[in-house]
Parts: structure tokens; C-alpha cells; sequence
């Protein structure tokens, strides 16, 4: 089902992108090489997350493109599951190809996102 929905774009919790107090490295970076053997390259795509409020709406996952299943990416906490659907962001008239990113908060250790929060990977968008 195609939807278009406005979003506002908000301070995450910046352990996609670059190393953070809980990871010594970009969490993302780290599991795109599981990812791309699991079956979905996310190498042209930037090497972070967009943080998208949809808020008062709430956001769930369902018929995900891609399920991985308790990937082991890391030896810092136990695996986690991932599920990814494509989209579009839409800024400045413009649209970028992205993924939505869903790191099952059943097998998530930190990181809670509130439900009204949707995290996308996408293309190197200039300015936002």
C-alpha cells in the first residue's frame, strides 16, 4: 500500500552513524556487510539514519520486504532481528530512494524508539 506521510526530522540516538558511547563504531556500518550476505545491499545508501516523527500517528511494520532474523552483528549484545520495506523520502520537491529500518524492539537491547518514530536509510540527501 502506497501512503505519503509528513514527517518532522528528529535527533536520534546517533549510534547509526558514528561511533557512540555504547558502540566503538557506526552501528550501520557495521551491519551492512550482514545485511549485503543476507540479501539486501545497503552500500549506496548513507551511512546513517534518518529519525522521522510521524507523531500523532504511530508506525508498525508489516509485510517487510526483508526479515533477518537474530543477526549477530555484533559481540556487544545479544543478535537482533531487522526488518526493512522501501520508501521515498520527499524533501525539497525531490525524492530519494531509502529503506525503512526496523531493528525489532523485542530483540533490541538499547535504543528504544517511540512507536510515532519511523528510522529510514537513504540516499545522501544535500541539506536536510
Amino acid at each position: 500500500m502506497k501512503r505519503i506521510l509528513q514527517g518532522t526530522l528528529v535527533r536520534g540516538h546517533q549510534v547509526a552513524s558514528r561511533p557512540s558511547k555504547d558502540y566503538p563504531y557506526s552501528s550501520l556500518e557495521k551491519q551492512k556487510p550482514f545485511f549485503k550476505r543476507l540479501g539486501l545491499d545497503l552500500y549506496q545508501y548513507f551511512n546513517g539514519t534518518l529519525n522521522i516523527s510521524i507523531a500523532p500517528l504511530t508506525f508498525e511494520m508489516v509485510q517487510p520486504e526483508f526479515t533477518f532474523e537474530l543477526v549477530e552483528w555484533t559481540d556487544l549484545h545479544p543478535p537482533e532481528t531487522f526488518s526493512f520495506s522501501r520508501c521515498k523520502v520527499i524533501f525539497n520537491r525531490k525524492e530519494y530512494p531509502g529503506w525503512v529500518y526496523y531493528p525489532h524492539p523485542e530483540t533490541k537491547k538499547n535504543h528504544f524508539q517511540d512507536a510515532s518514530l519511523i528510522e529510514v536509510i537513504a540516499a545522501q540527501i544535500p541539506d536536510i
